[in-house]
């Protein structure tokens, strides 16, 4: 009996090498494995041959939209109609991204679907870590109808009323007359602590809270901008007595009363009010200017209700979406925080309860907010007939992010630019 010594000899990773065999018994053992294989072979391809048949049965009735997000599946019919806004809407965002430097997260829901969700930039410039979708960005102004909703919450449960003044809240306030509801539609006519704190705050390297602006208007008493409810005078201290005015009626720090009663509720995993005193690991995109250049904190990231809600694209979607849910406010209330509240000028626009308002042609107001703080530009836009929503947030300063009209062009077919931009 011969002997074929195998030197070289690899089967499908089994190494036969080094091995005394005879010619029959290695004939043997090679028919075998080739028969598995060929078996397993067949396997496979039957496998996909249904899978793709399968898909393409299911083709007929639904196709898969893949965003950043979770896949939205869409009735085959507007599939196609579908593909084309993510293709035009992503041509829009990857060019602002390449010739103005856009760099901040999107997302775009029509009648309640994301049909758009992507990252553009990055989180942080210097170590060259890229945007990803749990980067947490400072939304500025945009804070305003969190604020105005947890308010408008209280309200509904008889914790405050529209018509309480300052003095029931804070009785050394010197200023007489002006309401909740004042406060939350900028009709208080109140000076902006933005601007006299800057000549009445000695050391402006400590973080202003909110109680400190509040004991500088007792003890300084800034003159007035306006008689209460005159007029419209957009103002920042506004919003921070609605804030303290939350921690009163609720016992808790505006961050955790936000946090218990609707962050974690939602799952709102990555929103949160900022506080210098939280040492927490948060996942921040760091703001610059449009050089690159780091934003840092000054004295008035201290003070908080004006702005300092930090959050996501995706949480600030399940924001959107619990209004539509009655997870928030009641529908009535609902109305109330969406009515306009000053007519001293005519024009299509106007301002509710932490909302700005742009009047539609067939009657209806669109709500929004825009915010803008150190290098965060911030967007935040509703169409709450047919709750398509708009979200932009940026953390490289760039004043093309307001202009979203291009944006609403493609959703609706418009040809017209009739929105505005900037404004907080």
């Amino acid at each position: 009996m011969e002997y074929m010594y195998c030197d070289k000899l690899v089967f499908d990773g089994y190494n036969f090498a080094q091995l005394n065999l005879t010619d029959s018994l290695l004939q043997g053992i090679l028919g075998y494995f080739s028969a598995v294989k060929k078996l397993w072979l067949l396997l496979a391809t039957i496998l996909a041959v249904t899978t793709v048949a399968l898909l393409i049965g299911k083709e007929k009735t639904h196709a898969v939209i893949v965003t950043k997000a979770a896949p939205v599946v869409v009735d085959s019919a507007a599939s196609k109609k579908m593909k084309q806004l993510y293709y035009m809407l992503d041509t829009l965002f990857t060019e602002r991204s390449l010739k103005n430097g856009f760099s901040g997260s999107v997302l775009i829901s029509v009648k309640g679907q994301p049909v758009y969700e992507k990252c553009f930039g990055y989180c942080d410039y210097r170590n060259k870590d890229l945007m990803h979708d749990t980067a947490a960005f400072q939304l500025a102004s945009v804070s305003k109808n969190f604020t105005a909703t947890a308010i408008l919450w209280c309200v509904e449960r008889n914790m405050l009323s529209l018509d309480d003044t300052l003095q029931k809240f804070f009785p050394k306030l010197p200023y007489k007359g002006i309401t909740v509801q004042q406060l939350l539609c900028h009709r208080s006519g109140l000076p902006n602590y933005l601007y006299f704190c800057n000549s009445k705050v000695v050391d402006q390297t400590k973080y202003l809270t909110n109680q400190n602006v509040i004991d500088v208007m007792i003890r300084t008493h800034p003159p007035v901008a306006a008689k209460p409810n005159k007029k419209f005078e957009y103002c920042n201290t506004n919003y921070v007595l609605l804030a303290s005015i939350v921690e009163q009626v609720s016992g808790k720090k505006f961050k955790d009363f936000m946090h218990d009663t609707f962050f974690a509720p939602l799952g709102m995993a990555h929103t949160f009010i900022y506080d210098f005193k939280d040492s927490a690991d948060r996942k921040i995109a760091i703001s610059y200017n449009s050089k690159w250049q780091i934003q840092a904190d000054d004295c008035f990231d201290g003070s908080v209700g004006d702005k300092g809600v930090y959050s996501t694209v995706t949480d600030m979607f399940k924001w959107d979406q619990a209004f539509y849910q009655g997870k928030l406010l009641s529908q009535d209330m609902l109305k109330e925080a969406y009515a306009p509240r000053s007519f001293e000028k005519p024009g299509d626009r106007n301002y509710g309860y932490g909302w700005r308002l742009i009047k539609q042609p067939d009657g209806h107001y669109l709500v929004y907010h825009n915010g803008w703080w150190h290098g965060n530009n911030t967007v935040f836009y509703r169409n709450t007939v047919d709750t398509t929503t708009v979200i932009i947030l940026s953390n490289r300063f760039n004043n093309a992010v307001y202009k979203i009209q291009p944006v609403w062009n493609i959703l609706y077919g418009f040809k017209e630019d009739s929105l505005g931009e900037g404004e907080e």
